[in-house]
């Protein structure tokens, strides 16, 4: 039985890395793996799954709207696909996911998401959120505090350095707008020195 699997993780945990070996294993198997992103983060470019080590494949990009049975479905129609990888899963919408669970369950195709869990103000995303009620197997990719202990939290700062602790859920960014803290580091970072 085909699953939906969600491996999340803090910025910077390699999770493009993780999903584009995963990748390579199918192909160097003679398997055909169907790699989607979002439209929203075109930082290697649009179409591309890029990691910090410089790893890159082409990906389709979806978007709010996009219809992931349809589009997995169009795709499998030109070349049977053996696995659906989804980078950026957060970004997902709700309905999206329930989508994905149907690729797993009526297509009999595994659904492999990696995304982060939460946003710089502690709270889940959307498709984050939806994939930890519902994916069959949940994972947690580790990356470390600059304590060395388990990062599982991120801020974001703004171009001098400091903690920004408002402002819209998405700001596209790397290592120039977003640190992984755990979660005492994280609380002392949001502290704005009233609580």
């Amino acid at each position: 039985m085909a699953k939906l699997y969600f491996s999340y993780a803090a910025m910077n945990a390699g999770k493009s890395t993780i999903l584009l070996q995963a990748s390579h294993n199918y192909q160097e198997r003679g398997m055909h793996t169907l790699l989607l992103t979002a439209r929203l983060d075109d930082r290697v470019g649009e179409g591309k799954i890029g990691s910090r080590i410089g790893l890159q494949a082409p990906a389709l990009v979806f978007s709010q709207d996009t219809d992931m049975m349809a589009a997995i479905g169009a795709a499998h129609d030109q070349q049977p696909v053996d696995c659906v990888m989804v980078d950026e899963a957060q970004f997902l919408s709700d309905g999206q996911v329930w989508q994905l669970s149907r690729v797993a369950d009526d297509m009999r195709i595994p659904v492999m998401c990696y995304g982060l869990r939460t946003d710089f103000q502690g709270n889940l995303f959307p498709g984050s959120a939806r994939l930890l009620a519902i994916a069959d197997v949940i994972r947690e990719i580790r990356t470390i505090c600059h304590c060395g202990s388990k990062a599982t939290m991120v801020v974001r700062q703004d171009e001098q350095g400091a903690v920004i602790r408002e402002g819209a859920q998405i700001e596209i960014g790397g290592n120039e707008r977003y640190i992984s803290l755990c979660r005492r580091h994280w609380c002392e970072a949001m502290d704005d020195g009233t609580g």
